[in-house]
């Protein structure tokens, strides 16, 4: 008759437990010194050995050989094997959880040990008495007959009374790790000549959730599914589960914006079947390896089907885009237990990384928003009013600014000086004041385009999630409280309110170039020039002049160059934390 494999691999020695290393010492030696408790307590989760190990405790007990306990092979080891030893007594908690059973039990423990040197009882699931039989049960457990040992297992603790758990040793089992769960699972494999990938031991390893019975019923049914090799997908058919891949894929419709295929996805999988929570742990565990990948691209610590799926489909985002969306997965999975509907709470958690704050869905990367380079290189009909390049609500979102500015000091440094058309010059005669002629940035504007402000507005609400960012932090603050007001192919002018706040990303342009920053949150790199409100409204008003009579300059070629990185010594904690937030001021106690 077929025997399943959890009970055909039940170990029967401490060297066949897996995990549970430091609960195995502990019993080994106190067999060894003597020092037999009257109580014990096993509480942890499923299918971690506690049964297992409290028989091959009781085992080695009553061995009759000391010094090689459990030997296996004398007339105790070998009952208590086959279930048919007169002193290992098990009962189920859970049918004989009342009073009277409790007293029959009780009356039981005086007699002595018919065949071996303890009378040992293992309660399972000791949890399921009722209050009445714990109280009845205190006494005996306190001060049992000296050949009597109670072994008490539990998964739910907290259930048992305090009195109880007072009286005994406890020992809390852990969950056993995958590695361990894997090895075993191999063992098992080699044994059975069952035909299996690496992958597939792998899956099942994590789908049985630290439990060693859990796996080895999996591998069972797999066995039963599978009439030759078992590989990953099979497992995955039979249980549910997404594979790595369609999970890449289903980020990468996420961050593209293809919200349609995306909310598909997901129906398709409930539909079949699929354990949306399980899809849910899956994608938090793969997102965390794409952070880990950001920071050790040759680590060991990612599989390598999950490099192959992160550098093709998750890498292409920002770290601050997958960050956000684990939060949101992580704080979603916390809410599956008391959902009305699983799916709805998982697309809504997807749904809120796609859609912006201000209800807009974010623009799209594929082909059909892209500007092709015949586009780029045709300018668009310009219009000599405020929506040339410009928000439509321009006027009345820097009408404050404006007034604001013109009650600000009168400065010689907002005169148009002689600057290189090309890129920033600093004025060193002016107090090192970093200045923007006009005429220059008249050309910038005439060669700037609208659809490449609007993708670049969208992009840019993504700019607060890098303000924490050590790489990129610094870049991003200076940009928090700007607006877009034109967007060429490879550079962006932006306003501010004050002529300070201009200078400071002028200033950083010239000294480090934002073009790395450009590259990652709007996927290319761009140059930043900078105008304060006054300049921004002078500029633009010339330029509505010259387009009236036709006197506008030239479209400005503006050559990106990558600033150089020089070596210098170790900066201090003040110059570093200086350099991430540029307005902090330290002052000295």
């Amino acid at each position: 008759m077929y025997q399943a494999l959890y009970r055909k691999y039940r170990p029967q020695t401490f060297d066949e437990v897996v995990g549970q290393k430091h609960i195995i010492q502990t019993l080994k030696n106190a067999i060894v010194q003597d020092r037999i408790a009257h109580a014990y307590l096993f509480c942890g989760p499923r299918g971690t050995g506690k049964t297992s190990i409290a028989k091959i405790f009781a085992k080695m007990l009553n061995c009759e050989d000391k010094e090689h306990a459990p030997c296996g092979e004398c007339l105790n080891c070998q009952m208590v094997q086959n279930g048919s030893h007169p002193d290992i007594i098990e009962i189920d908690a859970a049918s004989n959880n009342g009073v009277d059973e409790v007293r029959n039990l009780i009356d039981r423990v005086k007699y002595a040990p018919m065949q071996g040197t303890y009378k040992v009882y293992i309660i399972d699931e000791v949890h399921m008495m009722t209050t009445g039989a714990f109280n009845a049960l205190l006494k005996t457990i306190e001060e049992p007959p000296a050949h009597v040992v109670f072994i008490l297992a539990t998964t739910e603790p907290n259930k048992v009374i305090p009195t109880i758990i007072s009286r005994c040793q406890r020992f809390d089992f852990n969950k056993v790790s995958l590695q361990d769960l894997i090895m075993r699972l191999q063992i098992v494999c080699r044994s059975e000549k069952i035909d299996i990938d690496e992958e597939a031991i792998r899956l099942i390893a994590q789908l049985s959730d630290g439990g060693m019975r859990d796996a080895l019923s999996i591998l069972d049914q797999c066995t039963a599914f599978c009439t030759s090799n078992i590989s990953v997908d099979d497992v995955r058919q039979i249980y549910g589960v997404m594979t790595t891949d369609e999970l890449g894929t289903l980020f990468y419709d996420l961050y593209k914006g293809n919200t349609e295929a995306m909310i598909e996805t997901l129906n398709d999988a409930e539909a079949s079947g699929m354990d949306l929570k399980r899809l849910t742990q899956d994608m938090i565990s793969l997102l965390k390896d794409s952070l880990i990948l950001d920071r050790s691209p040759q680590t060991a610590l990612v599989l390598s089907a999950h490099k192959e799926v992160i550098q093709e489909k998750l890498i292409i985002s920002p770290s601050p885009f997958r960050l956000r969306l684990l939060n949101e997965l992580m704080d979603t999975y916390t809410k599956f237990n008391y959902a009305s509907s699983v799916l709805d709470y998982l697309e809504t958690a997807f749904l809120k990384c796609v859609v912006n704050s201000d209800g807009s869905v974010e623009v799209k990367s594929e082909p059909q928003t892209k500007i092709t380079d015949q586009q780029r290189n045709v300018s668009e009909p310009k219009i000599p009013d405020s929506s040339y390049d410009l928000p439509s609500d321009y006027s009345e979102i820097h009408k404050k600014e404006t007034e604001n500015a013109e009650n600000m000091p009168k400065s010689e440094d907002l005169k148009i000086s002689d600057v290189s058309r090309e890129t920033l010059k600093e004025d060193r005669n002016e107090d090192h004041k970093i200045i923007l002629e006009e005429e220059y940035v008249l050309q910038l504007l005439v060669g700037a385009q609208k659809k490449e402000r609007q993708i670049d507005t969208q992009k840019m609400s993504q700019n607060e999630f890098f303000l924490s960012d050590l790489k990129y932090g610094r870049f991003a603050s200076t940009l928090r409280n700007t607006h877009i007001v034109a967007s060429g192919t490879n550079y962006m002018i932006v306003g501010v309110n004050s002529e300070i706040e201009a200078k400071e990303i002028n200033s950083l342009q010239l000294e480090e170039g934002y073009e790395s920053f450009t590259e990652v949150i709007l996927g290319a790199a761009k140059v930043i020039f900078a105008l304060d409100s006054k300049q921004e409204q002078r500029v633009l008003e010339d330029f509505k002049s010259r387009w009236a009579s036709n006197t506008l300059p030239e479209p400005a070629e503006v050559q990106i160059v990558r600033k150089a990185k020089t070596t210098s010594p170790q900066n201090t904690k003040e110059e570093q934390m200086k350099e991430l937030f540029p307005t902090l001021e330290i002052v000295e106690d």
